[in-house]
């Protein structure tokens, strides 16, 4: 049966909705009895599928041949994927400077469904190493990177990301409730900086702030990690790389066209 879920693992009408596009894709305009012919489908069923991804835009169809052809939609998600990966050669200069400024990690990270990623780092010369790696993915509610990038985002959004509660803790200090967790993205939004206190990992504090697009839009975070027990008791160190990181992410956001 068509969109039931196969032995293999796959989706059998989400599988043929990607061999159309692919299809579209290499040989350019195609009527349905084409496309049916060259995936060797039913005409009913590619006829269902294209108007489908018609529907939700992916496809566009000539009025005058009634032949169809992929979108621009997919240039356009292309170009942002294209954009965020650029954000790591941009964020290069910034990120060194922040190194060599606190002499600890700082981190570059996007929001990538439902999880936060790492997209860059540097590494400080610290005793305390953690498996924070590029590529990395974690959850967005538990660490200041991941706060962030939920910050702005429109509150049904921010639910649908992190699901329900109770959330899953890590340590003794992860925050586990949808209040709790919406009373701290108020404060960050009002700060526009956010505070780690072993949330994710112990032993380890991390400040993040925000960096934005031309658009206005938070289009990433960055961090540093500073180690909890050099930093006991030492709110003015503290509080000395929360408005650097502030200033070098805002100095970040303005070379991306943000005003």
């Amino acid at each position: 049966m068509e969109g039931k879920q196969r032995a293999t693992g796959g989706v059998q009408s989400i599988e043929r909705a990607f061999a159309i596009i692919e299809l579209l894709d290499a040989q350019g305009e195609l009527g349905i009895a084409e496309m049916s012919r060259l995936l060797s489908l039913e005409r009913s069923t590619v006829h269902r599928i294209v108007s489908t991804i018609k529907n939700l835009g992916y496809i566009n169809q000539n009025p005058l041949n009634l032949k169809y052809s992929n979108s621009f939609k997919f240039f356009e998600i292309g170009n942002d994927v294209v954009k965020r990966l650029g954000l790591r050669q941009q964020a290069a200069p910034f990120l060194r400077e922040l190194s060599e400024k606190t002499h600890e990690a700082v981190n570059l990270a996007i929001l990538d469904g439902d999880r936060v990623i790492y997209i860059d780092k540097i590494e400080s010369q610290s005793t305390i190493k953690v498996d924070l790696s590029v590529g990395k993915r974690f959850p967005a509610y538990c660490t200041g990177l991941g706060k962030i990038l939920l910050a702005w985002l429109p509150e049904p959004k921010i639910l649908e990301i992190v699901g329900p509660s109770p959330f899953p803790r890590y340590t003794e200090n992860t925050v586990t409730s949808t209040e709790d967790l919406l009373a701290q993205l108020r404060e960050i939004r009002d700060r526009e900086i956010a505070w780690d206190n072993e949330e994710y990992v112990e032993g380890l504090f991390c400040i993040a702030a925000p960096v934005r697009g031309n658009s206005g839009d938070v289009v990433a975070a960055m961090s540093v990690a500073l180690p909890k027990f050099l930093y006991a008791g030492e709110s003015r160190k503290i509080e000395a790389v929360g408005d650097l990181l502030l200033d070098v992410a805002r100095r970040f956001s303005r070379s991306l066209g943000y005003k």
